[in-house]
């Protein structure tokens, strides 16, 4: 597997916040292998910190394994889809089974879930699997955007009309997903691809950054702060605990200092003519 070290910094920070006794968030992150995890974990007795948990360390664990034995960026035969796609996608449903037997099994841990978003860089572009209301954002040359859209019934208030944008802010629905790791023994999580510029910045951040802070003032924050990870992370965390701080929160920033496409053999060139 080829380091994306040199390619991308990665910091990422969590924090209980200013009112919950305990964290049930949980990240992981590996700039080698080009990889960042966050889970906002859910459930009673403490069982979050359970779900997120083992999201974290299984993935973690099973996705560095699986880009070691296929590159990612090889097309898949069939579907002509990167083989990020099928590796996110059957290493995401094998910890979501795992969450769920656990659930099943320990009765501490019934109904517990988590959210998730998994990012994986390689070849100049990004594959981002999620589910639930955690999000990644992307900062290019000043304009922060977000590239995932909430699985929650807020989002669908809004995008049915239910609800304007200002109304949505205000709401008490905020925490209500309608998809989670762990609840259900199937799972869908939705995948997309972005192409990936040096300069960009990405945030992964669990809804207790985003409900506290704007968009507009974490944007200000990455903007002048992009130089230094570390202290943007500390900032943005600051802010959150500042305006209440009533949920964990957890960022990840990824920023890309070099290109890093991949190197292309005879075989791969010929993988890929043949999955067209």
């Amino acid at each position: 597997m080829k380091t994306l070290a040199h390619a991308l910094e990665i910091h990422g920070l969590t924090d209980a916040g200013m009112v919950r006794g305990h964290n049930e968030d949980a990240i992981a992150y590996d700039a080698d292998a080009g990889l960042a995890i966050l889970a906002d974990g859910m459930g009673g007795y403490n069982a979050g910190e359970v779900a997120s948990g083992i999201a974290t360390t299984l993935l973690s664990q099973s996705i560095k394994a699986a880009i070691e034995v296929v590159a990612p960026h090889l097309p898949e035969s069939m579907s002509g889809k990167p083989a990020a796609h099928r590796i996110l996608r059957l290493e995401i449903e094998k910890a979501n089974l795992a969450i769920f037997q656990t659930a099943q099994s320990q009765p501490q841990c019934a109904g517990m879930g988590t959210t998730l978003v998994t990012a994986l860089f390689y070849d100049n572009r990004l594959t981002v699997a999620h589910v639930g209301d955690s999000r990644l954002y992307r900062l290019r040359q000043g304009e922060l955007v977000a590239l995932t859209r909430d699985h929650s019934l807020l989002q669908e208030q809004l995008d049915g009309g239910l609800i304007t944008p200002e109304e949505a802010k205000r709401s008490q629905n905020k925490n209500l997903v309608t998809r989670a790791v762990g609840i259900d023994p199937q799972l869908d999580p939705e995948l997309n691809d972005h192409e990936v510029q040096v300069g960009d910045l990405y945030l992964i951040c669990s809804d207790g950054l985003n409900d506290m802070v704007d968009d507009e003032d974490i944007a200000l924050v990455l903007t002048t702060l992009t130089g230094n990870l570390p202290l943007a992370a500390e900032q943005l965390i600051q802010m959150a605990n500042d305006n209440g701080g009533r949920d964990n929160v957890s960022v990840i920033l990824i920023r890309v200092n070099r290109d890093f496409a991949a190197v292309r053999s005879l075989w791969s060139k010929l993988f890929g003519w043949l999955g067209r």
